[in-house]
């Protein structure tokens, strides 16, 4: 039995009459997209540009599944058609760059003003992700211990970024005179 909403569709579809719409599908025992295929075979309606195609089903439901194949499944594409392995070997290049800003530029241990060690910031970066209950404390030790740390290179050799650094390490440094109970150097210039 054809009902009045597969006949409204099919109307809608192929831009026919009712009652046009109404024969065919009786002819087709209600299959709109037969319908369909058989009105491109006999001229009456003309076949989609570049070989595209019809679907029997809901508008909404096709909007819906559109949406939803966008974001997670038909090859992993994304709205603006980047595929995930794009977007992988984006992440991978971006990471490239990183390492070899971070081997490029280094971490120098220095103790009255001689660098004792330099590391690649790569390096540095690991071991603070990875071994940071370690790594920080040995690093706020070795302030106490009068090492002073900089960094050297063409991304973060910076004067600012250096001078920052050694703020940290004369504040460490007044932070242990004032534990041993001498005086600051400039509470020894005011006197």
């Amino acid at each position: 039995m054809i009902t009045l909403e597969q006949v409204e569709e099919l109307c809608e579809r192929a831009n026919i009459s009712y009652d046009e719409a109404k024969t065919i599908l009786e002819e087709t025992n209600g299959d709109i997209l037969e319908a369909i295929i058989k009105l491109e075979k006999q001229n009456r309606i003309k076949a989609p540009e570049g070989g595209g195609y019809y679907c029997s089903r809901n508008t909404q439901q096709n909007k819906e599944e559109n949406n939803t194949n966008k974001n997670f499944g038909n090859g992993f594409k994304e709205d603006n058609d980047t595929s995930f392995g794009e977007l992988i070997g984006r992440f991978f290049r971006w990471c490239g760059k990183i390492i070899s800003k971070g081997n490029k530029n280094s971490f120098e241990v220095i103790k009255n003003g001689d660098r004792i060690m330099a590391i690649p910031v790569t390096i540095l970066a690991v071991l603070i992700l990875f071994m940071f209950w370690i790594t920080i404390p040995i690093m706020i030790l070795g302030l106490f211990f009068g090492y002073k740390y900089m960094f050297n290179g063409p991304d973060l050799g910076k004067e600012n970024v250096n001078h920052a650094m050694s703020s940290v390490a004369d504040a460490a440094e007044n932070l242990k005179k004032e534990f041993k109970g001498e005086k600051s150097d400039e509470e020894n210039s005011d006197n």
